[in-house]
């Protein structure tokens, strides 16, 4: 009988530590792959509608990959994901200022954000699923953030065609926490080429956050994507509206924005994308108040990837389930924070099937 999970040499970073790589081995080639190198999702192995598989987030063919460029292809991003305004933020009357690697803001962390740090292998589990949970411990003071954090990440094939990405983090301080996976998905897999924006994007969200041209929310209450090209709630091409003439458009060059989902405490459905061309299809299941939706639009070439590609522009799109950006400068969003004795969690399910 095949073990359901293989540990492996993944190769040295440029400055030395050897990364590990855990592949997951679900029925019908359904695969996930795992590196300890930002705790990083490196591949996903996804069948088509005929049952061809095929590799479907962006990523690296090995650890000095990852360490050569900042690209966030996969990672686990923190201690906070997106931006902090002004890279400061109060917290029971003491001013906290982080680093500031987004012109003023901080964004996904800081300079050495979660996605650069050597996780370690906690546990790897056949019984029930195969899963696999990392370990990082940030200590206090790291990036400008108060409170040592212990954080979790374990990834498991929950179901057939699921994965399931579960976050657990505890602080001895009163600290922010927003932790988020940041896989870049083509459904028509990425070793053909091709871009997105034929994907179909459906987003269960009747509200997004408005942002200025640095990516900071602006004051006052979400708006309504009523009306707007940021309405995905009956579906639509993510490219049908991506060119129109649109000022929060032309602030991020496409879609770089956070939708508003209703509060629960369970993994609902936010999101379904399907690609015709393949036919697989993709569902997103968090239990977060946000999704940042992403359509690529500052992917360069600058670095190569896996199968020897060169990824541009629009050459896929990341969906990140995550508290609100700028929650801990913002009373009135939902909150990021994290006391001791708590535990923060984040669960989300990506479940893939074909037309």
């Amino acid at each position: 009988m095949t073990t359901p999970i293989l540990r492996e040499n993944f190769g040295l970073l440029p400055h030395g530590p050897v990364v590990e790589r855990v592949r997951l081995l679900g029925a019908g080639g359904f695969e996930a792959s795992v590196i300890t190198y930002g705790a990083a999702l490196q591949a996903l192995h996804v069948p088509d509608a005929h049952g061809v598989l095929a590799d479907v987030v962006l990523g690296h063919d090995d650890a000095a990959g990852y360490g050569r460029t900042r690209d966030f292809y996969g990672v686990t991003v923190g201690r906070v994901a997106n931006r902090i305004a002004g890279a400061a933020f109060d917290l029971d009357g003491a001013r906290f200022t982080v680093e500031a690697n987004d012109g003023a803001n901080m964004l996904h962390g800081g300079f050495n954000g979660f996605d650069r740090a050597l996780w370690t292998i906690e546990a790897v589990d056949e019984d029930p699923v195969p899963a696999v949970t990392l370990r990082h411990i940030s200590p206090d003071g790291a990036g400008g953030f108060p409170g040592t954090l212990d954080a979790r990440v374990t990834y498991s094939l929950s179901g057939l065609g699921e994965l399931t990405i579960a976050f657990s983090a505890m602080s001895d301080r009163p600290t922010v926490v927003n932790l988020t996976n940041h896989a870049f998905f083509n459904l028509d897999g990425v070793e053909t080429g091709g871009d997105i924006l034929g994907h179909h994007l459906t987003l269960a969200a009747e509200r997004f956050l408005a942002t200025d041209s640095a990516a900071i929310p602006l004051p006052g209450p979400p708006r309504t994507v009523d009306g707007t090209p940021f309405d995905f709630r009956a579906g639509a091409l993510i490219g049908a509206r991506i060119r129109d003439d649109d000022e929060q458009l032309r602030f991020g060059r496409g879609y770089d924005h956070n939708y508003c989902l209703e509060p629960t405490d369970t993994p609902r459905l936010a999101a379904r994308v399907r690609a015709a061309r393949s036919g697989r299809v993709m569902e997103l299941l968090t239990d977060q108040p946000g999704v940042q939706f992403y359509s690529g639009n500052v992917i360069d070439g600058a670095a190569q990837g896996k199968f020897g590609r060169l990824h541009r522009q629009s050459d896929a799109f990341c969906l990140e389930p995550q508290a609100w950006p700028d929650a801990p400068n913002r009373p009135d969003f939902p909150s990021a924070r994290l006391d001791p004795g708590a535990t923060y969690r984040h669960v989300s399910i990506y479940r893939f099937s074909t037309l």
